[in-house]
């Protein structure tokens, strides 16, 4: 057959790269220091607490996580969504901020990709946890490393399923050897996956672990998350699911009242290495200084100077930032703003420290530009191996849930519980409290406290499931163009679109599918089946 034989594409990818002792590599020195590949063998392996403990540390970061963080972490969740514009990177990124995207965009490809790949990595841990480990090992342990891996590949179904909606649900990486053609899953069956794997995260997890590990207040939160964008799934006329609602509430307030996490103090300090891991965080990216391509995080790349980069160089260029997203902040909103992006004559002492700091000469993304290899300590740190654990679930994301889970289908809210746990975040900013909130306030909060965090198309497409004309008006509503400010007026000027930006419609909350996985497994294109039976 020849589809099997040319099958290029990510099933091909998961069973040659990962049938074997794959889950072995990348683990993190944060976590644990590994035997070299020689010493192991899937045979003798997963054999104790600490050899289960080894195979999880894998799943964080390195090799698993570098596609996706490196190629569609920013681009599919703030240059879609109109927070950023790259122009200089190929058409790709130009075609995700004018919706002008098709099946065989890089972008989206690799983003497919990565994600099935974290998915086969979780699969094949699992499973050999499963199968591997003798019953001298307490059960605990056990179900507790099976607990991290489906908690990340909950994550990576969470974003596959906000992406593209129905996709193929896969639990056995060995299954497609002889099967490699299977059908997508019906939506809602793909968050029933992720929310019983996070169930079950959320049972088996410890309370507390070392630092960067998930724990069941990670699942918690990230339960709390998926119950919110699952309320509006096969809703109509602008209101959600209250049961989902209260779920989502429930799981929220259990980990802001009972887990004893609070926010940093500091909202600047999140983006800093030296902070990695901290109070606030509830999932993030392990990595680990290294010059190897596509094994560490590549974020530094994105910087707008060699001057301020690991030995002077990599410094491709800086995300543009959109006169939309610049209007989102308040003029009070300086902290915030500061911290997720530059404009021009802001000075910032912690990059290039022993040179005096860095002043932007213009406008362009700062988050997860973290200075060079003396400003963190790191002097193995290279512009491929950024050292930065950036965080995909926060604390503060955990609080504007809960404000949004109790405004549920009212207008607005003044409920106190409510407000105090979303005036924490504002006011962390420095940022005055609120009264009374709504969803335009919510949505707008959750923009600027997580802008450049890639979250922000997820925040879109979940409006779209419940209410799409106002998230269709949303996008058509934005100036999605760079601009230019004046330092000395503190004005900001808008350019001219980098190109001809198409009409959103609803289908634009649903990417299209990748060309490449459909040439081979046609039965992409037939309508979704279910999972559950």
């Amino acid at each position: 057959m020849k589809q099997n034989k040319n099958m290029g594409t990510i099933y091909r990818n998961i069973i040659l790269s990962l049938l074997v002792s794959a889950v072995l590599i990348g683990c993190q020195d944060d976590f644990l220091d590994r035997p070299s590949q020689s010493e192991i063998s899937t045979e003798n392996f997963y054999q104790n607490k600490e050899e289960l403990r080894l195979a999880t540390a894998a799943l964080y970061g390195g090799k698993i996580w570098a596609q996706w963080n490196n190629t569609a972490y920013l681009p599919l969740g703030d240059i879609l969504s109109g927070n950023l514009i790259l122009q200089y990177q190929g058409s790709d990124l130009v075609q995700l901020n004018t919706f002008t995207l098709s099946g065989s965009n890089g972008r989206l490809t690799t983003g497919w990709a990565a994600l099935y790949i974290i998915v086969a990595h979780c699969n094949t841990t699992i499973n050999a946890i499963n199968e591997k480990t003798p019953s001298t090992v307490a059960a605990t342990d056990k179900n507790g490393a099976v607990a991290e891996a489906r908690f990340i590949r909950a994550m990576a179904y969470y974003h596959l399923a906000m992406l593209w909606g129905e996709v193929p649900i896969i639990e056995d990486n060995t299954k497609l050897i002889k099967s490699p053609l299977v059908n997508k899953n019906k939506i809602e069956d793909v968050y029933r996956f992720v929310i019983e794997d996070l169930a079950f995260a959320a049972e088996n997890l410890p309370k507390t672990d070392q630092p960067g590990r998930v724990t069941s207040w990670s699942a918690k939160g990230m339960l709390s998350k998926v119950y919110l964008t699952r309320a509006g799934i096969g809703q109509t006329g602008g209101s959600r699911n209250q049961e989902y609602l209260n779920l989502a509430k429930t799981y929220a307030k259990d980990v802001i009242a009972n887990s004893g996490l609070s926010l940093l103090p500091s909202y600047a300090d999140l983006f800093k290495t030296k902070f990695n891991d901290n109070q606030e965080s509830l999932f993030a990216l392990q990595w680990s200084a290294t010059t190897e391509w596509m094994h560490g995080s590549h974020l530094l790349t994105y910087s707008p100077s060699n001057d301020i980069n690991p030995q002077k160089g990599g410094a491709w260029g800086s995300p543009g930032v959109s006169y939309d997203l610049y209007l989102a902040y308040t003029e009070q909103d300086s902290i915030r703003r500061k911290a997720s992006f530059m404009l021009p004559g802001d000075h910032y002492p912690e990059l290039n420290a022993a040179g005096g700091g860095y002043t932007a000469a213009s406008v362009g993304m700062k988050k997860h530009i973290i200075g060079n290899e003396a400003d963190n300590n790191s002097p193995a740190m290279s512009y491929l191996g950024s050292i930065e654990h950036n965080a995909l679930l926060r604390l503060a994301d955990v609080y504007l849930v809960y404000a949004e889970a109790v405004l549920g289908n009212d207008f607005s809210t003044s409920d106190p519980d409510a407000l105090l746990y979303f005036n924490k975040v504002r006011t962390r900013a420095g940022v005055d409290p609120l009264t009374s909130i709504n969803e335009d306030i919510i949505l707008n909060e959750r923009r600027v406290e997580f802008a450049c965090e890639g979250q922000y198309w997820y925040d879109l497409v979940r409006l779209s499931y419940y209410n799409p004309q106002k998230a269709v008006q949303l996008l058509s509503d934005q100036q999605r163009v760079l601009f230019d400010y004046d330092k000395d007026s503190k004005t900001a000027t808008p350019n001219d679109p980098i190109g001809t930006i198409s009409p959103a419609t609803s289908a634009t909350f649903t990417l299209q599918l990748p060309t490449t996985e459909v040439v081979v497994n046609p039965k992409l294109n037939e309508p979704s089946v279910p999972y559950y039976k």
